[in-house]
């Protein structure tokens, strides 16, 4: 196994961590949006800190607190506007628009002067149609606040991507990722307490949903996200990514007995057909 497949499958688990984490969530009872991001993303990085200070390497401290801040930054936007956003719209149209930005990431990046293969075009356009079917509902066009709130959200992930590839190869992945939880974490609480009135009761019944976000999809998933990117260009990386939506619906079936239609199976193969591609080596690699 070479070294960019190894990476390519640390971004899967990633993928695979982050869909589970949608059955933690739904189960998370009726704590607010910034009391449970607050809560968990503090908790990924109190976990990271005691693993900071065992594999300690000489990576530049001040690099990657640096770019913790600016992932933080966009991961506090991020993951409030997407629990805003699902409370506002549907499951199905919030599934779809938060993926996009497996889109949004190439066009980013054309403006930052990375170069795009044309396989890599091909599969976000297959992405984007197994997405929709992966999401699909009978609903019409409509369009509310909370599809907005979804498609900043998008956006926001979209710079969370780009901002991880320009810093992953100077930094310490553990030290830059516990930063971007704390920073994330402290801004939440701070608007915890100014929009919303967390209750303890609340807060402690939903212990295990909070915990689970906080250990595996926070501390591990995202953690893995910047070593998985260091040798995975971003828009590839986006496109591994939309295999989050497919782990999500595979997980609610299995653990909530959720139903999948056909069209819904159609969406994930699709979508394993664009990362797949995705993934075709150049001619000098082969």
């Amino acid at each position: 196994m070479n070294t960019r497949t190894k990476y390519n499958l640390l971004l899967v688990l990633t993928a695979m961590i982050w869909g589970s984490a949608f059955v933690a969530q739904k189960s998370g009872g009726t704590i607010g949006g910034f009391t449970y991001n607050g809560i968990r993303t503090l908790l990924g990085g109190l976990v990271l800190i005691p693993i900071y200070f065992l594999l300690r390497k000489n990576k530049e401290m001040k690099t990657s607190i640096m770019g913790g801040i600016f992932c933080g930054l966009a991961l506090f936007i991020a993951s409030n506007l997407q629990q805003f956003g699902i409370n506002n719209t549907s499951a199905s149209k919030a599934g779809f628009i938060t993926s996009l930005y497996a889109i949004i990431v190439p066009f980013l990046s054309i403006f930052l002067h990375k170069k795009i293969r044309p396989i890599v075009w091909v599969s976000v356009v297959i992405s984007l149609a197994g997405l929709y079917l992966l999401n699909y509902s009978a609903e019409g066009l409509s369009i509310n606040i909370g599809d907005i709130q979804l498609m900043l959200c998008a956006l926001a992930f979209a710079f969370q991507i780009l901002i991880i590839d320009h810093y992953s190869d100077h930094v310490n992945g553990v030290l830059m990722s516990a930063t971007q939880f704390i920073v994330a974490g402290l801004l939440s609480i701070v608007c915890m307490f100014l929009f919303e009135k967390p209750q303890i009761n609340d807060i402690l019944a939903s212990w295990w949903p909070i915990v689970y976000a906080g250990v595996f999809s926070c501390a591990i998933a995202y953690t893995l996200q910047i070593v998985g990117q260091r040798h995975v260009p971003p828009t590839e990386a986006s496109l591994i990514f939309c295999l989050e939506s497919v782990f999500s619906l595979l997980a609610g079936t299995i653990f909530l007995h959720e139903r999948m239609k056909a069209i819904n199976y159609i969406g994930c193969l699709l979508i394993f057909i664009a990362v797949v591609l995705s993934q075709w080596p150049k001619k000098a690699e082969r």
